[in-house]
Formats: structure tokens, C-alpha cells, sequence
């Protein structure tokens, strides 16, 4: 049942969801698209460099950005940038990549375990949160920008939204565990907000 399944996912993405990249902006490399897809389904919830990726894949980063913006217009990926004010201390130059679709996700890296089969929980659930999130801000009109938020130093905030002048920090974790905002962000950022979203109080985050 699940190989059947995941090839059922396998041939939405590339006779669907693909089929207008390749046939409409001309690409000519499906194996490219399958490749670079496949390396940021690993990378869900990390950072990722253009310059990684091209190196990996045998291209040049512009073919890669072109391809990711390709990909976003499709509706497979959904792009968030680094949130900073300038500070040197937080990464911005990186983007990280999550999938509209988590079954797709699972398709590109062939494993459709159960939770407790899993070592990757953790990108599963942020991937998750992250999208659903968006959805409730669409249906319910919230406007405003997402990001991350993260320093050099390994500090960071899963998902930072921007609304209305003000900041609120979401942490994802999985599990029990209620982590305290990192201190940096409390000095740097006095009056946003800081929550972590977990088992417990997802739904309301969700819904």
C-alpha cells in the first residue's frame, strides 16, 4: 500500500504539478527538477544555499533560482527569507523552502512511515504548521510578511511574522518540551512576542 501510494504521488508530481514547468517555461531537464526537489525535501526547516545546491547538481546558481522561482509559480515550494534590521549577528543571505504538499515531501524521499517509524518528525511538523498557518491567515484575510529568524551563533525562531508594525515569534517543536525565547531576540527585539507551538496548542494556531 504504501510503494502504490507513493507512486501515485510520485506521477501527480511530475504529470501535474511539473508538467507546466517543463512544458511552458522550457525546460528541458525533468531529471534537474527531480534532483534539486529530492535535495530540498531533505533540507526542509534548514537554510539553503544556492551556491550548495548548483555545486551538487552540476549547474550554475542562476539555473538553480530560476528553477526555485519556477517551482514556487507551480505551487510546490513557498520561499521564506531570513528575518533581520540589519543586525550582523542574523543570517539573512539563505532562504529556506517548504512544500505546499507534505505527502509530495514524502513521495520525493520515498518514505511514507508512521510517526513513530520516523527520524524526521520535526521537519514534518514545522512543514506543516508553517503551511497551514498560511492558509488560516488567507481564509481569515491576516495580513502580513513570514519569516525565520536565526544568528550565526545558532539562535532562531521558527517562523517570525510581521503584522501590522509588530513582530510575533513561533517556535515548532513536536514534542513537550517549552524552549524560552532566546535572550538575544528579547534584547534585540523587546516588544515582539514569542510562543511555542506544540501538540498541545496547535489546533488553535491551525484553525
Amino acid at each position: 500500500m504504501g510503494i502504490r501510494l507513493v507512486k501515485v504521488l510520485e506521477e501527480l508530481l511530475s504529470s501535474y504539478l511539473l508538467k507546466d514547468v517543463l512544458e511552458l517555461e522550457n525546460v528541458k531537464s525533468s531529471s534537474l527538477l527531480w534532483n534539486l526537489l529530492r535535495l530540498l525535501a531533505f533540507q526542509v526547516g534548514s537554510e539553503v544555499s544556492h551556491n550548495e545546491l548548483a555545486n551538487k547538481l552540476g549547474i550554475n546558481k542562476k539555473t538553480v533560482a530560476r528553477y526555485l522561482d519556477l517551482l514556487e509559480k507551480a505551487f510546490v515550494l513557498h520561499k521564506v527569507r531570513g528575518f533581520s534590521l540589519n543586525l550582523r549577528k542574523e543570517i539573512t543571505r539563505k532562504n529556506k523552502y517548504f512544500f505546499l504538499d507534505n505527502g509530495i515531501r514524502n513521495a520525493l524521499i520515498g518514505n511514507l512511515n508512521k510517526i513513530e517509524m520516523r527520524n524526521d518528525i520535526g521537519q514534518l511538523w514545522e512543514n506543516f504548521l508553517f503551511m497551514e498557518r498560511l492558509k488560516k491567515r488567507h481564509y481569515l484575510e491576516i495580513y502580513g510578511n513570514e519569516y525565520f529568524w536565526r544568528t550565526w551563533d545558532r539562535k532562531e525562531i521558527d517562523l517570525i511574522e510581521e503584522r501590522d508594525g509588530k513582530l510575533f515569534g513561533y517556535e515548532f517543536k513536536w514534542g513537550k518540551k517549552l524552549p524560552k525565547a532566546p535572550k538575544v531576540w528579547l534584547e534585540t527585539y523587546p516588544n515582539a512576542s514569542y510562543e511555542v507551538i506544540n501538540q498541545d496548542n496547535y489546533l488553535d494556531f491551525i484553525i
